[in-house]
């Protein structure tokens, strides 16, 4: 089946400027499927967009909501079927990816519902005037791989019920999601030209971002490509630009946590999804007190994950995305034993019997000697298993080597202490902070972007809605019978 979705139905590029042969990173025996791209369906896609915008605008949200509640039911109808295929691309256990379309489910209900309060239109009546919202037009998407359903999905549900049409290019790791998610929208009865789904590796996002059709990009991804698409556009400052880019998360660990929630909550944050989420936690920065059990928790459970294929039942963790981040990996862990963390527990390659995939073994690293960073290593996002332990003598020098990064995503403290949670909130550079909670989960509920180098200030989460539109000031009428309006030096 084609995997290009445009104006409405599935089309095969006439002559193809590339093919995207998937092999599942959790065995290269597996060929997932086979995706051929063209960059003249970026064309006709945003074209498509463009002619379907003014009529999908003025139908109104309440019918837009009816057709994504329609979409949703799509969603619930093909769980397994998506599920099974993020778990292929990816390389995410089953019982992972069957969390992600979970959450794909439920993220209709939190954007038609709370989200969509965001941008309810407001009228202040004693002024008289109003606040509306109105969409940007063609909203472009671009989706990464770690998350292929989840985290596109929750710019294209509030894209569309705010009245913008959409074209959507996904990472060339997950194709086969996007197409999955395309029939969804084409069964949920989309008019045609709304949702628009163009295939394709990096030529086809360059030129999609740089459309003079397009009039919002939303994108998620790395920090060197936001850059780039920051760059490409500068002669274009009334383009909506919403930019969800990585993280080099820290955890501060405090002495008087509850050891055994920390541990486990660390295990989770450092390791699911391979590493492989930008909320992930990658820094641990703990007081010395605690420190010795803390690394000891830490040791057991890396030594305790259970590293296998995606269908193998008690799987924790699947591979890396391709060998090129399990190279990256290794060379970093090397440059951290050099500059003196010791490797509690070492990183390296694993074999998965009978498969030939990306595997890699979850990492634990504890500084020593004073050491508290390392070039190439606690700088760099590596999206991958592997915790760099950092000891420290107090909250301040915790809250101070936390901060220690260009990024500010997301970030964690654990302790029984109201007082020092609030001073870390108040001091921690991120826009996604937990209390006793893992930094790699969210809610929907809730913004969720980060500052500094990992995002331009347009959250997505709740609030997405609020980067898919524009607000409209509109002075009413006066009441009949108030005074004609005078100025001096003016009569008539």
């Amino acid at each position: 089946m084609p995997s290009d979705f445009i104006n409405g139905r599935f089309v095969e590029p006439v002559t193809a400027d590339g093919v995207i042969e998937l092999r599942s990173p959790a065995d290269q025996a597996d060929v997932v499927g086979r995706h051929a791209w063209a960059l003249s369906h970026v064309d006709d896609a945003v074209m498509a967009a463009r002619a379907a915008f003014p009529s999908w605008r003025r139908l109104g949200q309440p019918a837009r909501a009816a057709l994504l509640r329609a979409y949703q039911a799509q969603l619930k109808a093909h769980a397994d079927a998506l599920a099974r295929c993020i778990a292929r691309e990816i390389g995410k256990p089953l019982w992972e990816a069957k969390t992600e379309v979970g959450a794909m489910v439920s993220k209709v209900d939190v954007s038609l519902g709370e989200g969509a309060a965001f941008v309810k239109d407001v009228t202040i009546a004693d002024l008289p005037g109003e606040i509306r919202h109105r969409p940007h037009g063609v909203a472009a998407v671009i989706g990464p791989f770690n998350f292929p359903g989840h985290l596109p999905n929750g710019q294209l549900v509030p894209a569309l019920l705010t009245g913008n049409t959409v074209v959507f290019k996904p990472s060339d790791k997950g194709p086969g999601t996007a197409a999955l998610m395309a029939k969804c929208f084409e069964a949920a009865g989309f008019p045609a030209g709304v949702f628009n789904l163009v295939q394709g590796a990096v030529p086809t996002a360059e030129k999609l971002v740089s459309h003079p059709g397009i009039d919002a990009l939303l994108f998620t991804g790395s920090v060197p490509v936001g850059q780039r698409i920051v760059a490409a556009n500068a002669h274009r400052p009334g383009l909506l630009v919403a930019l969800e880019l990585g993280g080099k998360n820290a955890t501060v660990v405090l002495d008087d946590c509850d050891l055994e929630r920390t541990v486990r909550e660390l295990a989770f944050s450092g390791f699911a999804t391979a590493g492989q989420r930008c909320t992930a936690t990658s820094r641990v920065v703990v007081t010395r007190g605690i420190a010795p059990r803390l690394i000891e928790g830490l040791a057991a459970a890396a030594r305790s994950v259970v590293v296998g294929h995606v269908f193998d039942e008690g799987v924790f963790m699947g591979p890396v995305i391709s060998e090129q981040t399990r190279a990256q990996l290794l060379a970093a862990q090397q440059k951290a034993v050099a500059a003196g963390f010791e490797p509690v527990v070492p990183g390296g390659a694993v074999e998965v019997p009978g498969r030939r995939g990306f595997y890699v073994r979850p990492a634990v690293h504890v500084a020593r000697g004073g050491v508290v960073r390392a070039a190439g290593y606690t700088d760099t996002e590596l999206f991958a298993p592997d915790l760099a332990v950092i000891t420290v003598d107090s909250l301040e020098q915790a809250v101070e080597v936390a901060n220690e990064t260009e990024f500010g995503l997301s970030a964690a403290v654990f302790t029984e202490a109201a007082a020092a949670f609030e001073r870390c909130a108040d001091e921690l550079r991120v826009g996604v902070l937990h209390w006793n909670r893992s930094s790699a989960g969210a809610s929907g509920r809730l913004p969720f972007g980060g500052i500094r180098a990992s995002g331009n200030h347009r959250p997505a989460g709740i609030v997405m809605g609020q980067a898919c539109t524009y607000p409209l000031a509109v002075l009413l009428p006066q009441q009949a019978g108030a005074p004609l309006p005078t100025w001096p030096g003016l009569s008539f």
